[in-house]
Order: C-alpha cells, then structure tokens, then sequence
C-alpha cells in the first residue's frame, strides 16, 4: 500500500486540510479533534449525559427494523449491547444510492467498522457499535438513482415524489436485465447479479433493499443500519422539533459560526425553520406565513397550538433538514464519532452551537479513508512507463505539461523569461513615469504584447514536444484516465462492482485488513 498525504492530492478543500492540521481557526467549531487518546473523555461526556431509557427504545427500534431480514451473530450482538451503558456507537451515514452508488460508499463503512475495532483495542472495558445511518427520509432522487458499471450508466427511471426510503421497487427490474446483460461470466459476477436481484427485486422499498445490500455486505462485522425514519425514535426527538418551531433557534446558532468560516465556503445555509413536513409521496418545507406554518407546494398549514399537538402525537410527520438531522442522530444514539467525506464534515463544522443550545454532546468529526484501488496489470504498467503516484494525481493539463517537459531534450524555461521581461518593463515604467507619463499607456499595452507573444511560443513549443512523444504520453493518459475517470476521483465514479467481478469479497476484505481511519493519507491499494 502507498500513500499519499492529504494536502499534496489537489483534491481536498483548504477548509479540510486545515481541520486535518488542527488550526487554532477552528478550534472552537468542534469538541475533540479524533486522535484515539481524545476518545476517553468523549466516552465519560457522552455517557453522563445519554439517557438509559434512550438505549432501550433504540435497541426496541432496531430490532423492530430487522424483523424482515436475517441478521448475523455479530450484529444481534451490537443490538443487545446497546442496552448497555458501556456501549457507544460510530456513525457514517450515507444516500440511498442505486447498488450502493460510488466506491466511497464502501470507505465510509470499512473506515467506521475499523474505527471500532481500534477503540476495543485501547478501550476493552467499553463496546463499540458500527453504524450506517441510512438517509431514508432524503428526497433528491436525481442524485441516487444510478450506479456506473465499468464506466457505464445504469439508471433508474421514474416519476417520484417524497422521501426516496418509502419509493417502491418497480421498475428495477429493466436496471436489472440491463446489468446482467454487461456482466461477465464466472462466480463473482453471478454473486453481483444475486445481490441486485435479491436487494431489489425481493423488498418492497428503497430502504429495505438497501438494509438487505448493506447488510449482506458488512453484517458480518456487526455492522446495524439504522432507519430514522421510525415513531419510537422520532418521539425522542419531539422536545428538539418543538424547540425549532417554538422559537428558530437552529438559524441563528449556525450564523455564530460564519465569523470563523468566513475565509472557507460555506457549505449549507440554515432556514429560519429547518424542519420538512413528511408522509408518503410528500416531503416538503414547512414555513411560518401570516401568522400559520404552512407546508410549502400544499394547501396543508397548521395553527401553532394545532402544529404543536401534531409534533405530540405524530413526531413521525416532522423530517429535520440538512442543519438538524445530525442533532436527531445524536439524541438518539449514544456516539462518539460521526465519519464523513470532506463536504459533510464542512457543514457539521457549522453546527456545534445548535449542539450546545440544545444540550446534546457534540461528536467528534474524522475524515474518512479515502482510497485509489488498482490493479497489478495498472501498477506493472504504471511502473514500467516511469511514474509516480504524485504525478498521476495531477489533473490532467497540468500531467501532461509535467511530462512534456520531462521528455524534452531542450528545456527552455518560458517562464523565466516571462519574469525577465516583466522586470524589464517594470524599469521602462519606472522611467516612463519620470519623463512622460502619457507614454504608460503604450507601454503597458507593449508589455501584454511580448507576454502573449512569448505564452504563444509556449504553447506551439509544447505541442512540437508532445507530438514527438505522441505515443509515450497517450500510453500515460490511457492508464490516468483509467484511474482518474473524469478528472475526478476513482471513488466518486465508479461501483464496487466494477472490481467486485474480479476480486469477489476479497476486494472488502482487502480494505478492512489495510485501511487505517485515523491515518490522514490517501491509501493506493493494489488488489
């Protein structure tokens, strides 16, 4: 395994790289950093202050979610373990993308079920649960409904409506034949087929297929998938929904946090009400108008006392948004740790004050494992056409440029020239402004002439070397673009099946074995 650190990738944001570096900036947008020794005093915060009877009505909940699926030793045991005060639990949560959507999905769980392991072992007298928040009440469709196999676009075409974890199935079937179509021969591709067709074909609905996919795939790790989509755990959230209605405090907790932000993107922006009001077929936003809350492209709105008493006796109706659904995980979960991509990570880092306004402890954020996955035919490759891994983590342009150069054999420094020149005319300025100041203007116009004259002489330059190494560099392109589809990253691209018909299960295995959360580099695994 190589591996590369974070910052020198090019693909991970300044706000990302300086949590990572501990920047005092952003010291006071989270609780604990996630280093193992900081876990001990999270496990003493959270255990004083998780209530014993919010154990039992999770494990109920869970059990209850289950009914329909076969469940392994390890996660009954995880179940059964969460009655007890000693148990916490780690946290990713995840889209209900078609077969999982990209390799990611598969980091995120590994980095999760690993983190576990390695309390264990620093913490024995403690339990650890891993947990897959399943985003059941999401309504983008759009962004969940296809997977890509071997760079083909497999997509789930319907009209829908309302959150995607109570979509019915149909229509999975033609995604189905489509796939079986594109898959080859042999055992690794027939177990794919028996996942999809098993996941998709045999449940009713989105969240029950994915509860069987990822269960099937990590239920032997223990791994419990958590619906929050649930009565029992809605009613814990009842004093939270009414607190957001009663006064819109979450608004003006997140803007405590724009001050220090100020110098990054700001990844989400609260609404004065961050609350959907949800059933099937509908999840829509509720907003306060003309002295009623109204539930937005509906005629449905609600006096205050009226909306008040529906919060009393159907929590279920109420979805928090973007901003309150990481509270609704933490009051009902005894966590530590929530494990997220560098986008999710951004907008918890905007929460903390709706944490402490609400009294509920803040979990400590860890970048998830991040991981290129190769093949040793690419590696052998890679290695016989001279490249580093640095090199190929390149965006394209600039790749290309960096190797055109290294194939020179008569290097001019265009850029040293480009220096030169500015310095020359930057002296002409000097002394133009001391004779005839109405010259200026010629001057500047001459020195924009020579630059652009000098940056076309690079660029025909350039291609003269390109083309003499024509064939070298398209051999170095075919293998990055292999690896870097899209100029992006392998794991927001491509499926875990894509490998999966060569590698079986050993491909997850692999992952669990090598990949550290704790460690701040991104993992090259060659399979």
């Amino acid at each position: 395994m190589f591996q590369i650190p974070y910052e020198q990738t090019g693909y991970f944001s300044k706000l990302m790289i300086d949590y990572l570096c501990k920047s005092n900036q952003l010291s006071t947008l989270y609780n604990r950093f996630p280093s193992i020794e900081n876990f001990k005093d999270q496990i003493l915060e959270k255990q004083a202050n998780f209530p014993s009877a919010n154990r039992q009505i999770l494990a109920n909940s869970l059990q209850n979610q289950y009914k329909k699926f076969s469940v392994t030793a390890a996660t009954q045991n995880n179940i059964n373990n969460l009655k007890n005060n000693n148990t916490f639990t780690v946290v990713t949560g995840h889209q209900l993308n078609l077969f999982t959507g990209p390799l990611y999905f598969l980091y995120k769980i590994v980095s999760t079920i690993n983190l576990c392991k390695e309390l264990k072992k620093t913490y024995p007298d403690y339990d650890f649960v891993p947990v897959y928040w399943m985003a059941t009440e999401d309504h983008d469709f759009d962004e969940i409904n296809f997977f890509n196999f071997n760079r083909k676009k497999f997509q789930w075409n319907k009209e829908v409506s309302g959150p995607v974890g109570r979509l019915n199935t149909d229509g999975l079937q033609a995604v189905f034949d489509q796939l079986k179509k594109h898959l080859p021969l042999g055992n690794n591709a027939n177990e794919l087929s028996l996942l999809f067709e098993n996941a998709y074909l045999k449940y009713s609905n989105l969240a029950d297929a994915t509860r069987f996919l990822a269960n099937k795939l990590f239920g032997n790790e223990g791994l419990i998938i958590v619906d929050g989509d649930d009565v029992a755990l809605k009613q814990l959230f009842v004093p939270h929904i009414k607190e957001e209605l009663n006064n819109l405090s979450s608004f003006k907790e997140v803007e405590k946090s724009y001050d220090i932000l100020k110098d990054y993107i700001i990844q989400v922006n609260p609404r004065e009400i961050n609350l959907f009001f949800i059933e099937d077929g509908l999840r829509e936003r509720i907003v306060f108008e003309d002295d009623f809350y109204k539930v937005l492209n509906t005629e449905i709105q609600f006096t205050k006392d009226d909306l008040l008493t529906l919060v009393e006796t159907n929590p279920e109706k109420f979805s928090p948004n973007v901003i309150l659904r990481p509270l609704y995980q933490e009051v009902i979960l005894p966590n530590l740790c929530y494990i997220g991509g560098g986008g999710e990570l951004a907008y918890w880092l905007e929460l903390k004050e709706v944490f402490t306004l609400h009294k509920i402890t803040f979990p400590m954020l860890l970048l998830r494992n991040s991981v290129l996955l190769t093949t040793e035919k690419q590696n052998q490759k890679r290695e016989k056409l001279k490249l580093s891994w640095e090199e190929l983590f390149l965006k394209t342009d600039d790749f290309l440029q960096k190797k055109t150069k290294d194939f020179a054999q008569h290097a001019f420094d265009f850029e040293q020239q480009k220096q030169f020149l500015k310095q020359q005319f930057t002296a002409l300025k000097e002394v133009t402004l001391q004779t005839n100041k109405s010259f200026i203007g010629a001057v500047n116009a001459q020195e924009a002439k020579q630059i652009k004259g000098l940056e076309n002489l690079e660029k025909r330059y350039f291609k003269a070397e390109r083309l003499k190494n024509q064939d070298q560099l398209d051999r170095m392109l075919d293998l990055k673009i292999a690896l870097f589809p899209n100029n992006s990253l392998q794991e927001r691209v491509d499926n875990f099946s894509t490998l999966y018909v060569d590698y079986g299960k050993e491909m997850i295995d692999i992952l669990l074995k090598k990949l550290n959360p704790l460690d701040q580099n991104y993992a090259i695994i060659t399979l």
